[in-house]
Formats: structure tokens, sequence, C-alpha cells
């Protein structure tokens, strides 16, 4: 299985792909789980060949500790991808292969869909993704590009990107995967004890009936039920829960028919950061 490590193997490597074959490429940050397999398993059912990605990226960390704390095992990932397909090329650069000296954030104009949510507690994180993703896009020039719905608002700023940049890519949004007990995979889960990885199954199942709630509740009353379940969980520290249109990411103040809403949601459990979100209709 090749293991790149230089944008210039990286781009000999991709001259010698057939222009017949599909090319598929998954973006991570490493720390694989069953989450990122099923994208990468998607990936290689789609596309005659496939680039996974493994790049921490400093520049969409606003938090120098989590940036820090970010678990990172390259053999463990590399072996799981084997597991998936042996043909499928690593790229795992370095900072200093990616940015050279200069690790600077690119800024966009994502019309406002950066700024709520994830955007409003997290400083200049979409403008963060947004720099490596462009980046990744230009090097490895997928036909086919997959992201985890897990990240709803950081795929739909992907969308936006493709968009403004005129990037010829098409992306590919995949199911969130879960544990056992609905709380959705992530590479921070590992941080979490065993005990609380189990009871964060609650974020799901709060989720789950604030869906139930809100086809017959006003969006406020399911907001002020959410946050009252919290309260009630000495636990869990709730950072924000929004209800928000699917296309505008604008946090819901009148329901509207033929309109498609989320719900998003970020909880503190042990110090570490949970997100997640559902479907409304």
């Amino acid at each position: 299985m090749p293991l790149i490590r230089t944008k210039k193997d990286l781009d000999q490597r991709l001259k010698n792909i057939s222009n017949s074959l599909t090319l598929g490429l998954v973006p991570t940050m490493g720390a694989l789980h069953k989450g990122h397999i099923e994208l990468i398993k998607r990936a290689v059912s789609e596309n005659g060949r496939v680039v996974v990605s493994i790049f921490v990226n400093p520049t969409q960390f606003n938090n120098k500790e989590d940036l820090k704390k970010y678990p990172r095992d390259l053999s463990k990932d590399l072996e799981i991808i084997k597991a998936v397909d042996s043909e499928i090329m690593v790229f795992a650069p370095s900072v200093e292969e990616i940015y050279q000296k200069n690790v600077q954030t690119k800024k966009y104009n994502f019309a406002g869909l950066d700024k709520v949510m994830e955007g409003e507690f997290r400083d200049d994180h979409f403008n963060g993704v947004g720099t490596i993703v462009e980046q990744l896009f230009n090097l490895v020039k997928p036909d086919n590009a997959y992201f985890g719905e897990k990240d709803f608002q950081q795929l739909r700023i992907i969308k936006k990107l493709v968009e403004i940049q005129k990037i010829p890519v098409n992306i590919v949004p995949c199911p969130i995967v879960r544990e056992e007990h609905g709380l959705a995979m992530s590479s921070r889960n590992e941080r979490l004890s065993e005990k609380m990885r189990l009871k964060a199954g609650f974020i799901y199942k709060t989720l789950q009936t604030a869906k139930e709630k809100f086809g017959t509740k006003s969006a406020l009353k399911v907001k002020e039920w959410v946050v009252n379940q919290f309260i009630k969980e000495e636990d869990f520290k709730m950072e924000y829960f929004e209800i928000a249109d699917i296309e505008t990411l604008s946090p819901l103040k009148r329901k509207e028919k033929n309109k498609k809403y989320r719900a998003f949601i970020a909880v503190y459990a042990e110090d570490v950061r949970l997100i997640d979100n559902i479907a409304f209709n």
C-alpha cells in the first residue's frame, strides 16, 4: 500500500493513473474509526482509485490544547486502511510539507454559513478547514470527495467552497455512523472513559426525542426542553443546541412548509467536546 509523504511523490503517482479511472478522495485527520472505514469503503466501491489523506491540520484548531491532545497513530491507521483495500494511496504529509514555513489561514466568504453554531464558538475554524480542503482538492484533483454528515455544517461549507472556488469535484455526503449506544463515531471518543462513552449515548437519545417533539411543538419549546435535559445531567455541559434550515444553516424561528430542518448540538463530557446532529424532517 503506497504511503506518500510529499506533494511531488503524490503528483508523480497520480500521473500514472489512467484517465479512464475515476479518483476518489477521503480527507481525514487520522485516528480512524468505523465512520472513516465506511467513507473509505464507499469511495473504493465508487471509484477506480482512491486517496486517503491523513493530516492533523493546525489551521482549523482554535484551541492549541485540543490540537496537542488530538489522537495520532499512523501505524494503526495504515493497518485499518490496508484491511479495506491494499491499493489505496495514503497521503500523510507533515505540516512543513503542506504549509512550508508559512502556516496561514486563507479567508473565505461562506455567506454566513460559518458564523453560526460551530463558527460562533470556534473562531476562524471554517477558514482553516477551507484552507486545507482546497489545497487537498488542488493536489489530488479527485472526481469525488467523501465527507461524513456528523460534521454537517462543515459538509455544507465545503459544498460552498467548491461553488465559490469553482473546483470540479463531486462532494459525496455519507450518513453518520454510531456506536451501539448511539454516540456519533468520532476520533475524540477515544479520550472518554468507558463509563462516559456509554453514558454519552444520552446525547443522541435526546436528539431523537427532540425530533419527535418537533412534530407537535414549536422550535422554541423544543429548544427549551433540550436545554432542561442537559441542566439535569451534571456529567454534561451543553455549549449549544440549534434547529436550523439545512440550506442556509440559519437558526429556525418559525417553521415553514417545504423547508427542511436539522438539529445541531455541541456538548462537553470529561472536557472532551462532542458534536452531533439529526435531520428533523
